[in-house]
């Protein structure tokens, strides 16, 4: 099966599609932080990126720049027959055609990719044995001895220094090889080794000013700083422990999920209190949390080493190390273990498209003003990002791929990560890094001169590889230009990645926020936003991410309620008109998101209760305060507080989904965007979204289309008492359908489905109705129970099932009564059908009178 489709209004015309262009927080334009590029691609414009279907119900190298051995690939005739084969059939251009007129493009990049891949397999043993950098780099035990090996090309001679020789390398100076590895064995010590673990470490070089330096290993695994000294820099730490210290994982991963439901989460700042929390205490007091709420996946934030912590762990250090702040590589394993046990997947954050410009503890260390092919970086304004002031990677250099492709196998094999989200993707797609560039979908926007083929070879390549380490792994693009073919496969002359992130979407909902009164939301932009995404290109939806959630923004939570979060939230007081508004927008606003914004869900930390206020790290600025880095989980925890009611709707949301599975769902039809009612109505799966965004007109017999003929019945409403609403909705009430003009003919049906049915929809709500499974319930007895009132029960795991069952029986005894009731006055006369219905009935309910 292809990816989903994308989700269409129910007209006879296809829409085409808005740029998703979108900035996120570390500044892909100079401008705000959250530009909405609102050009609208043109009819005419030679291949625009647009929704590639109309409405319908579906069925369902060789190395380059100068590296030492590119020499012999250049004269490797073999790779060229095989890459002119790999080159002639381009699926994506059959699933796209306005992308034929960049044929030559794809095949160029196809070409490169099938070469790089055919020099792997004639020089290093193939792309997996490739990534095994880490078992030759660094320090690694071998026959009597430990072996470290480093490349630096720059160097003029080399030591390695640490505790164990006094800092003093006089006694272990490095050779160097013809390719710029520098090694040294040293042998062990009266049977030990002679590096004990847990020891500091560096690799001292000279370079051609004569100068000697101290740098952090590139491979090394693990690095601390000193707590006591401020600014002090970070040493790397020889990280082997014996048998007996070394973490042992005990459960397998789970099982890749229909749709990804993620939980992003940051370690360090999930604390209740303000400080630094441990990978350990995360594991134990976060982790159960998460799976009440019922995700089904954990992004984990700031995981490599960062020694800026304000950097949200996006200025990297150290690639193959774990965050020193929140413990040891073995405490992240324990972490990861005890999420696989509850059933979470985990996801890394991984950055490779820049590293941190710090000099003494970074990779940029290695940088002494080389030439590109001898350093990982490239030179003068190519290797640096001016909004990030980071440095950027020379991805056609063979040692930079093997560093960056090892450093994700690593990830994935030693510590059991189930995937990656990819940071800044777009900055790595273009040679503009996405820098005031406001992409509009024309499709010449993308395949140029401006595009870096060398790091769209190296996505490709990276995606290839950890689908042949992990078949099952969930790979996330962060990218905000929307480059086609970023979601396909590489087999198709994709990029290969699982999911992007619909980027424009929490941008959308903050210009709303911002700028427009209740009165002036469009329900054809809304919806218009949340669908615009590539047919067969699946995306993760998030209405806000920690993007949002930093100094200088506000959550949505706090975008709605502001101050009045500080004094409102008591349920021992009326709720005033702001919080009332607040709690019934931010539930609509994160499940329209949800349900109808792509094909998996993300949530920041803390925001699935309505946080309050913003992230700032600790910084100069701010008194080097943790008050504002942590979460304050006694919010939701305590019980007189309103934010248990958002939390609540969150884990209810969560929950439809596990038990319906309408985030995979190929069908999906939005129906009614009615502007003056201020409704969207639409369907993924079998279920009916009917969303009300009316500060104040609550619709009686609102009538709703649907595709299924039948009976339907509340599967979850934000209405709900137990959801902080008002309990308008009757959940015992069934909504059966009428037919709509002529089957197979959607001019003439209601809102092109071919069936309806009436709904109360009061203001400010959002309810979703299931489709009875009328066979079963002649089979099984009545089910009187509604599904909101199930997923109530689900969450409530502590309660005993007998006693549910007995708190149960009264209403359902009273349920068969009123449909015994109306099947006797029914007319016209009786059928057999009902006949059949009334003498169940009545069994049902003398077995139910018997068991009271």
């Amino acid at each position: 099966m292809l990816g989903s489709l994308s989700l269409l209004v129910a007209t006879p015309f296809a829409f085409r599609s808005f740029s998703p262009s979108s900035n996120n927080n570390r500044s892909l334009s100079s401008g705000t932080n959250h530009q909405i590029a609102k050009q609208l691609a043109t009819e005419s414009g030679r291949g625009s990126q647009k929704l590639l279907r109309r409405h319908v119900f579906p069925v369902y190298r060789r190395v380059s720049y100068g590296s030492p051995i590119s020499a012999v690939m250049i004269d490797d005739s073999s790779t060229i027959t095989t890459s002119e084969e790999n080159t002639q059939n381009i699926g994506i251009l059959d699933i796209d055609s306005a992308l034929r007129p960049f044929k030559d493009h794809f095949q160029y990049r196809i070409k490169k990719f099938v070469d790089q891949k055919n020099l792997f397999e004639n020089y290093e043993g193939g792309l997996e044995e490739f990534a095994k950098g880490y078992l030759r780099f660094g320090f690694n035990r071998e026959e009597d001895g430990i072996v470290y090996r480093e490349w630096a090309p720059a160097a003029q001679e080399a030591q390695v220094v640490g505790d164990f020789n006094g800092w003093d390398g006089s006694n272990h100076k490095m050779e160097k090889n013809e390719f710029g590895v520098w090694s040294i064995k040293i042998p062990d010590s009266e049977g030990n080794p002679a590096i004990p673990h847990n020891s500091r470490v560096k690799f001292r070089f000279k370079h051609g000013d004569g100068v000697w330096v101290d740098r952090i290993p590139a491979w090394i695994k693990y690095a601390i700083v000193d707590p006591t000294r401020f600014g002090a820099p970070y040493d790397g730490v020889h990280w082997d422990p014996p048998p007996s210290e070394r973490y042992e994982f005990k459960y397998p991963r789970p099982p890749k999920p229909k749709a990804p439901r993620i939980y992003e989460a940051h370690v360090g700042m999930s604390s209740s209190e303000p400080r630094i929390n441990s990978y350990r205490e995360f594991a134990d007091d976060v982790l159960p949390r998460i799976q009440a709420n019922n995700y089904n996946t954990v992004q984990l934030m700031a995981v490599m080493e960062h020694s800026y912590y304000a950097s949200f762990g996006y200025h990297v250090t150290n690639f193959f190390s774990v965050s020193s702040r929140s413990g040891t590589p073995e405490d992240l394993k324990y972490l990861i273990d005890k999420a696989h046990s509850l059933g979470l997947r985990v996801l890394m954050d991984v950055v490779h498209s820049h590293a941190s410009n710090n000099v003494t503890d970074g990779l940029n260390g290695f940088d002494v003003g080389q030439s590109s092919q001898e350093s990982y970086f490239h030179t003068g304004e190519r290797g640096y990002h001016k909004l990030w002031d980071s440095r950027l990677f020379n991805y056609g250099n063979w040692e930079v791929l093997r560093f960056l492709l090892s450093n994700l196998r690593w990830w994935l094999e030693e510590f059991k990560f189930d995937g990656f989200r990819f940071d800044g993707v777009t900055s790595m797609l273009y040679h503009h890094h996405g820098i005031n560039m406001p992409f509009t979908g024309d499709y010449n926007e993308y395949f140029s001169e401006a595009t870096d083929v060398d790091a769209v070879v190296y996505l490709m390549l990276a995606n290839s590889l950890i689908n042949n380490i992990l078949p099952d792994a969930t790979v996330i693009a962060e990218d905000v230009s929307g480059m086609p073919g970023l979601g396909r496969p590489v087999s198709e002359g994709g990029i290969g990645f699982d999911y992007r992130l619909a980027m424009a979407i929490p941008d959308k909902w903050i210009d709303y926020l911002k700028n427009k009164n209740d009165e002036e939301w469009s329900m054809m932009d809304l919806s218009c936003s949340l669908t615009n995404r590539r047919y067969t290109e699946k995306c993760i939806s998030y209405a806000e991410s920690h993007d949002q959630s930093i100094v200088g923004d506000k959550t949505i939570a706090f975008f709605l309620m502001d101050k009045e979060m500080y004094s409102g939230m008591s349920c021992l007081t009326d709720a005033s008109p702001t919080i009332d508004r607040g709690i019934a927008l931010h539930k609509m606003i994160h499940f329209i998101t949800m349900a109808l914004g792509g094909e998996g869900y993300l949530n920041f930390m803390g925001n699935e209760f309505g946080h309050p206020e913003w992230i700032d790290f600790p910084r100069e600025g701010n008194g080097w305060s943790y008050e504002k880095c942590r979460r304050q989980w006694t919010l939701v925890d305590t019980d007189h507080l309103r934010y248990k009611f958002m939390n609540a709707f969150d884990r209810a949301m969560n929950a439809l989904d596990d038990k319906f599975s309408f985030l995979s769902s190929t069908k999906q039809i939005v129906s009614c965007t009615d502007e003056e009612n201020k409704v969207i109505v639409f369907e993924r799966g079998d279920l009916v979204f009917v969303f009300n965004f009316h500060p104040e007109n609550t619709y009686d017999g609102y009538k709703v289309g649907c595709d299924l003929p039948g009976k339907y019945r509340v599967a979850l409403d934000s209405d709900a008492w137990e959801f902080g609403g008002h309990g308008r909705v009757g959940h015992d009430v069934d909504h059966f359908t009428s037919p709509e003009g002529i089957p197979g003919v959607p001019e003439t049906n209601f809102n092109n489905r071919p069936n309806s049915f009436k709904v109360l929809s009061p203001a400010r709500t959002c309810v979703v109705y299931y489709k009875v499974d009328e066979s079963v319930e002649e089979t099984n007895g009545i089910n009187v129970i509604s599904v909101s009132e199930t997923l109530e029960m689900d969450a409530s795991k502590q309660k005993n099932a007998e006693e549910s069952a007995i708190l149960i029986l009264p209403r359902l005894i009273m349920e068969i009564k009123k449909i015994h009731k109306k099947l006797l006055t029914v007319t016209p006369p009786v059928s057999m059908r009902n006949c059949k219905k009334m003498e169940q009935s009545r069994k049902v309910l003398k077995n139910q009178q018997l068991l009271c």
